[in-house]
Order: C-alpha cells, then structure tokens, then sequence
C-alpha cells in the first residue's frame, strides 16, 4: 500500500529532487489548481489511515463516513477531529499506518505531564520534511553557503533535527550548538560569522541579554537573519529582537504531532502571516467550542491535515493554536493560504475576573515600558470562585528599589486600560525572573488541581 501510494504525480519533493527550493509551479499555484492538487492528496491519505490504523477505521465508522465519501475538499468536515489524547491512548505505535520495519526515526515529546506524545517517520517523510524545512528558510532569506547556528535543542524534540536537515539540504554549513552554554554559544556564533540564528524567542533575547552582559554587540557581526518558533511571541518581542540583535526576526511554526518544524513559515519581502505549504497540509480554522468550521479570514483554533505523511498521518488533527487563515497572494508572489501569527493556544488561554486573555497578550503590553526587562512570568492562583493573576516583572539594571512600587502600579493600570484585565505586578530585581534555554516557562498555574 504505501509504495503504491508514492506515485511520481503526488510527490511534493520535486524540489528536493531536483535540487530547487523555490518552486514556481508549487508556490504560486492558483486558488483553484492548490485545491485541486489537496483533493487528489487527501483521498490517498484517507485511504491510506483507514486502511492501515485501526483507530481511524473505528472513528471513520462511527462518524459514518469512508474515504470513498469525500467528494469535495468540504466533505472533510465530516471526518472526525483526531487530538493529542488520542496520540497518548494509542502510545507509543498505535497511530502508525506503515511496518516498523519502514520506519527510519522516532521522536517524541518530553512526556512531563504524563506519557509523551510518539512521532514516526520512514525515508521518504525525511525527505519531504528536508524539503520543506529547506523551502522555509528560502523563504526566511537564507542562501546555500550560509553559516546556520543552531540553538534549538536536539534529541527526541524535533526542532534541533528538523532545522539542521532543511540547512544542511539547502546547501549550508550548520553549528548543531543545541540550547545552553550561552556563553560558548556566543562565541561560535561570533568567531565563526554565523549568518542565520535558530532558536526559541526567549533564548534568542536571553542570547541578547548575555551578548550584551559581556560587551558583545551581535548587531556588528555578519548575523542578519533570526527564524524563532517552538512558543507563541508577539510583534513587540519581534521588535525587540530585531534592534538588539540587528538581525530580520522570522517567524516560523510548525508541531511534532504534524510533522515538526517546517508547516508554515513568514517570507523576508512581507513578514506579515506565515505561509502555509499547502501541497503537504490542509488547513482549517474551527470554532474551538461548537467545532464548526470557519471561512476565511475568521479567528479560531487551527486544524491541520497531512496531505504526505505516509508512516504516521494526521487527519483533522486540532493543534489547540488560535489563528485565522489569509488565501489573499502575498506580495512575495506566494499564493499558498497564510497563517496569521497565532496568537495563543486555546488550552492556554486564561480567564481572569471575567477576561479571557492569552500570554502573547501580556507580552505584547509588558515589553517597551520603562523601567523593566522584557522578561516576565504570571502566576495564576485561585481565591474561592475566582482567578487570579499576578504578573512578575523585573526592574532595569540600576533602578532605584524605591520605584519598584510606582512601576507596578504603573503597568497595572496600562494592563487595565488596554484590555480590561485586573491584575497585581510586581516588579522584582534584575535578573530574578528565570531565564528558558529552551521553551519559555510563562505561566506558573498554582490554582488546585481537580
């Protein structure tokens, strides 16, 4: 079955093969040619599920549908969500539509809320996952030659790996530094003239921080280009990187369950919303709470489809990230449907006295006010029926203790102003918030568990 499916026509990798990375004839496709090609991929993919992994065959018959059912490409509105429980109930293989014996790697997630979530690919998933990593940091602006330093961890998370193929498929020269050793970090990407930063936003500003502490100034090395995913960071972060670091910040999504990195990447000529490479997902934006599907343009929780993951497909797979989806061409020439900086994560969203708000949110209100760094942790507790939040921030190196209280109440009636959020900040010394190497630990949720 799965070499039957891999017929030449449905290929996406055409630009690995022939050693191309911007691909006209895949990324400028009309409206109409990109559904086309997706409804071709998608009854292969549904076959492929149902026939091989037995969890989708039983959700398929109990939603009364089969692959034979889909018609059009709104006909996958009848197919059921699958969620990352269903990954955790059919740990560690049970989601696998291909032998063991095809498989070529696992990864998985850290597991530190209970088990983690297995994620299996066979050779010709590397390959296109190469492929569209490769086609990201086109995108992004990197050329072949290009010295790539790598700060994203390795091991079972796939940013590390999922980086270090696309660079080294595109023809660059890549220093695997992983997270950590900030200070060693900064001296290889100094000594060795690195072009390219891969990294979490919140390391690559405690990168900055560390650059600056010991009186290296990034923005006078050849460092130019900055691609951040793996957390939700706002446009005020982006801002910030961009100055202290002097480089173009580019934003860049993607999720182990899906493929890793690589979904969907900003361009260096628009930087505005992240396109989405339609010839290997299909994308959907759904009400979080009544499940329907929204058009265009509309805000809500993204769902993905992979159109050419043969040893682990995902079919309507709901990845909890708020977005809203833009098939307007960009002015780079891409036509593919752009994702619009997600927000948040609707699982991560916080209701407090009222307000519904997300982390990014906050972020985006916090950095630039005077007085503090641009590091910060909420901590969410619980009195009686409600929640409560407090917002710890930490004062600029040399501001006097005495003003801490001042600058809190300051920032508490910005939050309030701006979004209708009542909140307590507290403004902590220099250096007191904890600093991430790797994922940003931003909410500190105390409340009681059920």
């Amino acid at each position: 079955m799965h070499n039957v499916l891999q017929c030449e026509a449905d290929q996406p990798e055409s630009e690995f093969r022939n050693g191309r990375y911007f691909v006209p004839e895949i990324e400028t496709m009309g409206r109409e040619a990109i559904s086309a090609l997706q409804l071709k991929k998608l009854r292969r993919i549904l076959h492929h599920a149902y026939d091989n992994v037995a969890h989708y065959q039983r959700g398929f018959n109990a939603a009364g549908v089969s692959p034979h059912d889909l018609r059009t490409l709104d006909d996958l509105a009848r197919f059921p969500f699958t969620t990352k429980d269903d990954l955790r109930d059919n740990y560690p293989f049970g989601l696998f539509a291909v032998p063991r014996r095809e498989l070529r790697r696992i990864q998985a997630s850290s597991g530190t809320t209970g088990k983690p979530i297995v994620v299996g690919y066979t050779k010709e998933d590397l390959d296109i996952w190469a492929s569209l990593m490769a086609r990201c940091l086109v995108a992004a602006g990197v050329e072949p030659g290009d010295m790539v330093h790598n700060a994203l961890g390795y091991g079972l998370f796939t940013g590390g790996l999922g980086f270090h193929q696309g660079a080294e498929l595109l023809g660059c020269a890549i220093t695997p530094a992983s997270c950590g050793a900030t200070e060693r970090q900064m001296i290889l990407i100094e000594d060795l003239e690195a072009r390219v930063l891969c990294a979490t936003p919140s390391y690559a500003l405690y990168l900055a921080e560390a650059a600056e502490r010991q009186g290296v100034d990034f923005r006078r090395l050849p460092l130019s280009i900055g691609i951040f995913g793996a957390e939700p960071w706002s446009l005020s972060l982006r801002d910030l990187l961009q100055n202290r670091l002097g480089i173009m910040a580019i934003d860049l999504y993607g999720l182990s369950e899906i493929t890793g990195p690589g979904v969907a990447v900003e361009c260096k000529e628009a930087q505005n919303g992240l396109h989405g490479w339609e010839d290997c997902f299909l994308f959907e934006v759904i009400d979080p709470e009544t499940e329907a599907r929204l058009p265009f343009g509309e805000t809500g929780e993204l769902v993905i489809t992979t159109l050419a993951k043969w040893a682990q497909p995902m079919i309507r797979y709901r990845t909890r990230d708020i977005t809203r989806l833009d098939p307007t061409p960009c002015t780079c020439g891409r036509t593919h449907v752009r994702l619009m900086r997600i927000t948040g994560r609707s699982d991560d969203m916080l209701i407090i006295r009222g307000v519904n708000v997300y982390p990014s949110q906050i972020e985006a209100l916090l950095i630039g006010q005077p007085g503090i760094e641009p590091y910060y942790q909420l901590i969410v507790e619980r009195e009686g029926a409600m929640d409560t939040l407090t917002i710890d921030v930490e004062a600029t190196p040399g501001t006097p203790e005495d003003r801490f209280d001042e600058i809190a109440r300051g920032l508490e009636r910005h939050i309030r102003s701006s979004i209708g959020l009542s909140c307590h900040t507290r403004v902590l010394e220099h250096r007191r918030v904890p600093r991430s190497h790797g994922k940003a630990v931003r909410v500190r949720d105390l409340r009681p568990k059920p």
